[in-house]
Protein backbone atom coordinates (compact mmCIF):
# COMPACT_ATOMS: atom_id res chain seq x y z
CA UNK A 1 0.00 0.00 0.00
CA UNK A 2 1.35 3.39 -0.99
CA UNK A 3 1.30 6.32 1.43
CA UNK A 4 1.07 9.97 0.40
CA UNK A 5 1.21 13.33 2.13
CA UNK A 6 -2.23 14.75 2.82
CA UNK A 7 -2.19 17.95 0.81
CA UNK A 8 0.71 20.20 1.75
CA UNK A 9 0.77 18.85 5.30
CA UNK A 10 3.39 16.48 6.64
CA UNK A 11 0.78 13.82 7.47
CA UNK A 12 1.25 10.57 5.57
CA UNK A 13 -1.91 8.58 4.82
CA UNK A 14 -2.51 5.32 3.00
CA UNK A 15 -3.61 5.56 -0.64
CA UNK A 16 -7.00 4.18 0.36
CA UNK A 17 -9.01 5.17 3.42
CA UNK A 18 -11.47 2.87 5.17
CA UNK A 19 -14.87 4.44 5.70
CA UNK A 20 -16.79 3.18 8.72
CA UNK A 21 -20.24 4.73 8.40
CA UNK A 22 -21.93 1.33 8.02
CA UNK A 23 -20.61 0.14 11.41
CA UNK A 24 -23.24 -0.16 14.10
CA UNK A 25 -26.44 -0.25 12.04
CA UNK A 26 -26.04 -1.76 8.58
CA UNK A 27 -23.16 -3.87 9.93
CA UNK A 28 -22.90 -5.36 13.41
CA UNK A 29 -19.77 -5.09 15.52
CA UNK A 30 -18.47 -8.57 14.73
CA UNK A 31 -18.58 -7.94 10.98
CA UNK A 32 -17.25 -4.40 11.48
CA UNK A 33 -14.19 -5.86 13.20
CA UNK A 34 -13.72 -8.33 10.35
CA UNK A 35 -13.89 -5.49 7.82
CA UNK A 36 -11.29 -3.45 9.73
CA UNK A 37 -9.05 -6.50 10.05
CA UNK A 38 -9.26 -7.13 6.28
CA UNK A 39 -8.54 -3.48 5.49
CA UNK A 40 -5.53 -3.55 7.80
CA UNK A 41 -4.28 -6.75 6.15
CA UNK A 42 -4.59 -4.91 2.82
CA UNK A 43 -2.34 -2.12 4.06
CA UNK A 44 -4.91 0.53 4.96
CA UNK A 45 -3.76 2.66 7.90
CA UNK A 46 -6.23 5.55 7.45
CA UNK A 47 -9.66 5.30 9.11
CA UNK A 48 -12.50 7.78 8.61
CA UNK A 49 -15.25 8.07 11.24
CA UNK A 50 -17.81 10.68 12.33
CA UNK A 51 -19.55 11.30 15.62
CA UNK A 52 -22.96 11.17 13.91
CA UNK A 53 -22.40 7.69 12.46
CA UNK A 54 -23.74 5.08 11.81
CA UNK A 55 -25.33 6.22 8.58
CA UNK A 56 -29.09 5.96 8.61
CA UNK A 57 -29.41 6.13 12.37
CA UNK A 58 -30.94 8.64 14.74
CA UNK A 59 -30.16 10.17 18.13
CA UNK A 60 -30.32 6.74 19.72
CA UNK A 61 -27.42 5.47 17.58
CA UNK A 62 -25.08 8.46 17.25
CA UNK A 63 -21.58 7.74 18.49
CA UNK A 64 -21.93 3.99 18.07
CA UNK A 65 -19.48 3.81 15.16
CA UNK A 66 -16.79 5.68 17.06
CA UNK A 67 -17.24 3.29 19.97
CA UNK A 68 -16.78 0.25 17.72
CA UNK A 69 -13.69 1.72 16.10
CA UNK A 70 -12.33 2.77 19.51
CA UNK A 71 -12.59 -0.77 20.86
CA UNK A 72 -10.86 -2.15 17.76
CA UNK A 73 -8.03 0.40 18.12
CA UNK A 74 -7.23 -0.64 21.68
CA UNK A 75 -3.55 -1.53 21.90
CA UNK A 76 -2.73 -0.44 18.35
CA UNK A 77 -3.71 3.23 18.20
CA UNK A 78 -0.21 4.29 17.17
CA UNK A 79 -0.45 2.19 13.99
CA UNK A 80 -3.34 4.16 12.48
CA UNK A 81 -4.28 7.62 11.27
CA UNK A 82 -7.73 8.32 12.69
CA UNK A 83 -10.04 10.96 11.24
CA UNK A 84 -13.41 11.91 12.68
CA UNK A 85 -15.94 14.69 12.13
CA UNK A 86 -18.39 16.95 13.92
CA UNK A 87 -21.54 18.87 12.92
CA UNK A 88 -24.35 16.31 13.02
CA UNK A 89 -27.05 16.47 15.73
CA UNK A 90 -25.80 14.66 18.81
CA UNK A 91 -28.57 15.53 21.27
CA UNK A 92 -31.97 17.14 21.63
CA UNK A 93 -30.72 20.66 22.45
CA UNK A 94 -30.42 23.33 19.78
CA UNK A 95 -26.69 23.71 20.52
CA UNK A 96 -25.99 19.96 20.13
CA UNK A 97 -25.26 20.35 16.42
CA UNK A 98 -23.48 22.55 13.88
CA UNK A 99 -20.14 24.31 13.91
CA UNK A 100 -20.45 26.62 16.89
CA UNK A 101 -17.61 26.86 19.39
CA UNK A 102 -19.85 25.22 21.99
CA UNK A 103 -20.60 22.21 19.80
CA UNK A 104 -17.04 21.75 18.55
CA UNK A 105 -15.63 21.80 22.09
CA UNK A 106 -18.28 19.36 23.31
CA UNK A 107 -17.89 17.11 20.28
CA UNK A 108 -14.13 16.66 20.30
CA UNK A 109 -14.12 15.60 23.95
CA UNK A 110 -16.95 13.15 23.37
CA UNK A 111 -15.26 11.70 20.28
CA UNK A 112 -12.00 11.22 22.16
CA UNK A 113 -13.83 9.27 24.87
CA UNK A 114 -15.62 7.05 22.37
CA UNK A 115 -12.50 6.46 20.28
CA UNK A 116 -10.49 5.66 23.41
CA UNK A 117 -7.68 7.99 22.40
CA UNK A 118 -5.99 11.20 23.56
CA UNK A 119 -6.08 12.82 20.12
CA UNK A 120 -7.39 12.45 16.59
CA UNK A 121 -5.07 12.91 13.65
CA UNK A 122 -7.60 14.71 11.45
CA UNK A 123 -10.68 16.56 12.74
CA UNK A 124 -13.18 17.61 10.08
CA UNK A 125 -16.28 19.75 9.82
CA UNK A 126 -18.83 17.31 8.40
CA UNK A 127 -20.83 20.08 6.70
CA UNK A 128 -20.67 23.82 6.30
CA UNK A 129 -22.74 25.80 8.83
CA UNK A 130 -23.60 29.25 7.44
CA UNK A 131 -25.51 30.08 10.65
CA UNK A 132 -22.23 30.35 12.59
CA UNK A 133 -19.58 33.01 11.87
CA UNK A 134 -16.74 31.27 10.07
CA UNK A 135 -14.16 32.95 12.30
CA UNK A 136 -15.82 31.45 15.38
CA UNK A 137 -15.59 27.97 13.88
CA UNK A 138 -11.98 28.40 12.75
CA UNK A 139 -10.95 29.82 16.14
CA UNK A 140 -12.45 26.78 17.88
CA UNK A 141 -10.57 24.41 15.56
CA UNK A 142 -7.37 26.34 16.18
CA UNK A 143 -7.91 25.99 19.92
CA UNK A 144 -8.43 22.21 19.84
CA UNK A 145 -5.21 21.86 17.86
CA UNK A 146 -3.31 24.04 20.33
CA UNK A 147 -4.78 21.98 23.17
CA UNK A 148 -3.23 18.83 21.66
CA UNK A 149 -6.58 17.11 21.07
CA UNK A 150 -6.27 17.34 17.27
CA UNK A 151 -3.25 17.22 14.97
CA UNK A 152 -4.75 18.52 11.69
CA UNK A 153 -8.11 19.92 10.59
CA UNK A 154 -10.16 19.53 7.44
CA UNK A 155 -13.70 19.84 6.12
CA UNK A 156 -16.28 17.86 4.20
CA UNK A 157 -19.08 18.87 1.83
CA UNK A 158 -17.88 22.48 1.46
CA UNK A 159 -18.48 24.30 -1.80
CA UNK A 160 -15.43 25.82 -3.47
CA UNK A 161 -16.25 29.40 -2.50
CA UNK A 162 -16.67 28.48 1.17
CA UNK A 163 -13.42 26.52 1.23
CA UNK A 164 -11.65 29.48 -0.38
CA UNK A 165 -13.19 31.82 2.19
CA UNK A 166 -12.12 29.55 5.07
CA UNK A 167 -8.54 29.38 3.74
CA UNK A 168 -8.44 33.15 3.41
CA UNK A 169 -9.77 33.75 6.93
CA UNK A 170 -7.35 31.22 8.41
CA UNK A 171 -4.41 32.89 6.69
CA UNK A 172 -5.55 36.36 7.73
CA UNK A 173 -6.18 35.45 11.38
CA UNK A 174 -3.26 33.01 11.65
CA UNK A 175 -5.60 30.15 12.50
CA UNK A 176 -4.77 26.52 11.75
CA UNK A 177 -5.51 25.84 8.08
CA UNK A 178 -7.60 23.09 6.50
CA UNK A 179 -5.32 20.41 5.06
CA UNK A 180 -8.07 18.36 3.41
CA UNK A 181 -11.61 18.18 2.13
CA UNK A 182 -14.03 15.26 1.70
CA UNK A 183 -16.28 15.73 -1.34
CA UNK A 184 -18.58 13.23 -3.00
CA UNK A 185 -16.86 12.04 -6.16
CA UNK A 186 -17.24 9.14 -8.56
CA UNK A 187 -17.81 8.33 -12.22
CA UNK A 188 -21.44 9.46 -12.02
CA UNK A 189 -20.83 12.57 -9.90
CA UNK A 190 -17.97 14.68 -11.26
CA UNK A 191 -19.15 18.28 -10.81
CA UNK A 192 -16.40 19.20 -8.33
CA UNK A 193 -13.77 18.77 -11.05
CA UNK A 194 -14.77 22.19 -12.37
CA UNK A 195 -14.06 24.52 -9.42
CA UNK A 196 -13.32 22.68 -6.16
CA UNK A 197 -10.51 20.47 -7.42
CA UNK A 198 -8.54 23.28 -9.13
CA UNK A 199 -8.77 25.23 -5.87
CA UNK A 200 -7.47 22.24 -3.91
CA UNK A 201 -4.57 21.79 -6.32
CA UNK A 202 -3.66 25.46 -6.09
CA UNK A 203 -3.90 25.66 -2.30
CA UNK A 204 -2.39 22.29 -1.42
CA UNK A 205 -5.59 20.78 -0.01
CA UNK A 206 -5.73 16.99 0.10
CA UNK A 207 -8.87 15.42 -1.39
CA UNK A 208 -10.41 12.41 0.35
CA UNK A 209 -13.43 11.58 -1.81
CA UNK A 210 -16.35 9.54 -0.50
CA UNK A 211 -18.82 7.41 -2.47
CA UNK A 212 -16.23 6.28 -5.09
CA UNK A 213 -18.57 3.43 -6.07
CA UNK A 214 -21.73 5.53 -5.61
CA UNK A 215 -23.06 3.77 -2.55
CA UNK A 216 -22.73 0.42 -4.29
CA UNK A 217 -24.46 1.34 -7.56
CA UNK A 218 -21.10 1.09 -9.35
CA UNK A 219 -20.86 -2.52 -8.24
CA UNK A 220 -23.28 -3.31 -11.04
CA UNK A 221 -25.30 -5.57 -8.74
CA UNK A 222 -28.51 -3.52 -8.61
CA UNK A 223 -31.50 -4.16 -10.89
CA UNK A 224 -33.36 -1.11 -12.17
CA UNK A 225 -36.51 -3.20 -12.61
CA UNK A 226 -36.73 -4.06 -8.92
CA UNK A 227 -36.98 -2.07 -5.74
CA UNK A 228 -33.64 -1.65 -3.95
CA UNK A 229 -32.68 -4.68 -1.90
CA UNK A 230 -33.22 -4.46 1.83
CA UNK A 231 -30.05 -4.02 3.81
CA UNK A 232 -28.30 -1.95 1.13
CA UNK A 233 -27.41 1.75 1.26
CA UNK A 234 -30.55 2.48 -0.77
CA UNK A 235 -32.91 1.27 1.95
CA UNK A 236 -30.89 2.06 5.06
CA UNK A 237 -32.88 3.87 7.73
CA UNK A 238 -32.96 7.64 7.36
CA UNK A 239 -30.33 7.52 4.57
CA UNK A 240 -32.12 5.32 2.04
CA UNK A 241 -34.10 8.08 0.35
CA UNK A 242 -31.02 10.31 0.11
CA UNK A 243 -29.13 7.60 -1.77
CA UNK A 244 -32.05 6.86 -4.04
CA UNK A 245 -32.35 10.55 -4.87
CA UNK A 246 -28.64 10.69 -5.66
CA UNK A 247 -28.32 7.70 -7.92
CA UNK A 248 -31.46 5.62 -8.46
CA UNK A 249 -32.74 6.77 -11.86
CA UNK A 250 -32.91 5.42 -15.40
CA UNK A 251 -30.14 7.60 -16.84
CA UNK A 252 -27.68 6.53 -14.15
CA UNK A 253 -28.56 2.88 -14.74
CA UNK A 254 -27.94 3.40 -18.47
CA UNK A 255 -24.51 4.81 -17.67
CA UNK A 256 -23.75 1.92 -15.30
CA UNK A 257 -24.61 -0.50 -18.12
CA UNK A 258 -22.07 1.24 -20.36
CA UNK A 259 -19.44 1.23 -17.63
CA UNK A 260 -20.07 -2.45 -16.90
CA UNK A 261 -19.46 -3.24 -20.56
CA UNK A 262 -16.16 -1.35 -20.51
CA UNK A 263 -15.11 -3.15 -17.32
CA UNK A 264 -15.99 -6.54 -18.80
CA UNK A 265 -14.00 -5.76 -21.96
CA UNK A 266 -11.02 -4.78 -19.81
CA UNK A 267 -11.38 -7.92 -17.68
CA UNK A 268 -11.70 -6.02 -14.42
CA UNK A 269 -14.43 -5.77 -11.78
CA UNK A 270 -16.44 -2.56 -12.04
CA UNK A 271 -15.75 -1.48 -8.41
CA UNK A 272 -12.02 -1.91 -9.04
CA UNK A 273 -12.28 0.19 -12.19
CA UNK A 274 -14.37 2.87 -10.47
CA UNK A 275 -11.93 3.35 -7.58
CA UNK A 276 -8.90 3.17 -9.89
CA UNK A 277 -10.46 5.93 -11.98
CA UNK A 278 -10.62 8.22 -8.94
CA UNK A 279 -7.00 7.39 -8.11
CA UNK A 280 -5.95 8.41 -11.63
CA UNK A 281 -6.89 12.04 -10.86
CA UNK A 282 -3.72 13.69 -9.48
CA UNK A 283 -5.66 15.87 -7.04
CA UNK A 284 -7.01 12.81 -5.19
CA UNK A 285 -5.11 11.68 -2.12
CA UNK A 286 -7.08 8.79 -0.65
CA UNK A 287 -10.56 7.63 -1.74
CA UNK A 288 -12.77 6.36 1.07
CA UNK A 289 -13.83 2.77 0.51
CA UNK A 290 -16.41 1.01 2.64
CA UNK A 291 -18.20 -2.29 2.88
CA UNK A 292 -21.14 -4.03 4.45
CA UNK A 293 -19.49 -7.44 3.93
CA UNK A 294 -15.81 -8.19 4.29
CA UNK A 295 -15.53 -9.82 0.85
CA UNK A 296 -16.63 -6.55 -0.79
CA UNK A 297 -13.25 -5.05 0.08
CA UNK A 298 -11.38 -7.35 -2.28
CA UNK A 299 -12.42 -5.47 -5.42
CA UNK A 300 -11.81 -1.99 -4.03
CA UNK A 301 -8.47 -2.87 -2.45
CA UNK A 302 -7.38 -4.19 -5.85
CA UNK A 303 -7.75 -0.69 -7.30
CA UNK A 304 -4.40 0.40 -5.83
CA UNK A 305 -2.53 -2.01 -8.11
CA UNK A 306 -4.74 -1.65 -11.19
CA UNK A 307 -3.54 0.75 -13.87
CA UNK A 308 -6.10 2.14 -16.31
CA UNK A 309 -4.57 2.55 -19.76
CA UNK A 310 -5.02 5.86 -21.56
CA UNK A 311 -7.58 4.57 -24.07
CA UNK A 312 -9.84 3.12 -21.39
CA UNK A 313 -9.46 6.24 -19.25
CA UNK A 314 -10.57 8.38 -22.19
CA UNK A 315 -13.58 6.13 -22.82
CA UNK A 316 -14.62 6.35 -19.15
CA UNK A 317 -14.38 10.12 -19.26
CA UNK A 318 -16.40 10.35 -22.46
CA UNK A 319 -19.18 8.12 -21.12
CA UNK A 320 -19.44 10.11 -17.89
CA UNK A 321 -18.80 13.61 -19.29
CA UNK A 322 -22.37 14.83 -18.56
CA UNK A 323 -21.80 14.15 -14.87
CA UNK A 324 -18.86 16.53 -14.93
CA UNK A 325 -20.78 19.40 -16.46
CA UNK A 326 -23.62 19.05 -14.02
CA UNK A 327 -26.17 18.65 -16.82
CA UNK A 328 -26.60 14.88 -16.72
CA UNK A 329 -30.28 14.05 -17.31
CA UNK A 330 -32.15 13.08 -14.17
Amino acid sequence: MQHLRLGDSGLQVSRLCLGTMTFGLQVGERDSVAIMDRAADGGITFLDVADGYPLGGDLSTVGRTEEIVGRWLTGKRSDYIVATKCYMPMGKNHWDRGNSRRHIMDSIDASLRRLNTDFVDLYQLHFDDPSVPLDETLQALDDVVRAGKVRYVGCSNFLAYRLATAIGRSDLRNFVRFVSIQPRYNLIFREFERELFPLCEQEGIGVIPYNPIAGGLLSGKHDRNKAPDQGTRFTLGTAGKMYQDRYWNENVFDTVDELTKLADEAGVALPTLAVAWTLRNPVITSPIIGASKVEQLDATLAAVDYRIDDDLYEQLNIVTAPYRRGDAPR
